[in-house]
């Protein structure tokens, strides 16, 4: 063991974490164009759909994709494989 090494683990969580900040930056600038409707479209969606069916709060994904000079609104349900119906 040097008498340095120890800025060496330095020089790699740095890499970490720069790497970590480039994806947070890209996720980011991703979705700074995105409608404000989207996150409360997608609670209210669970809302309706958790009155039919229980299933977790990552079930459904609502994103916005451009397709071509539309734009189309992309909604995921992932359903429980047991079908189990809340509330009758």
């Amino acid at each position: 063991m040097g008498l340095f090494d120890f800025l060496l683990v330095k020089k790699q969580t740095a890499s970490v974490a720069k790497d970590r900040l480039r994806i947070i930056v890209a996720h980011e600038r991703a979705t700074r164009g995105g409608p404000d409707y989207l996150p409360m479209l997608q609670r209210e969606l669970l809302e309706v759909i958790r009155k039919y069916v229980n299933v977790d709060v990552d079930a459904v994904k609502v994103d916005l994709l451009n397709d071509g000079d539309d734009k189309v609104l992309d909604i995921s349900v992932s359903l429980p494989e047991n079908g189990v119906v809340a509330n009758g």
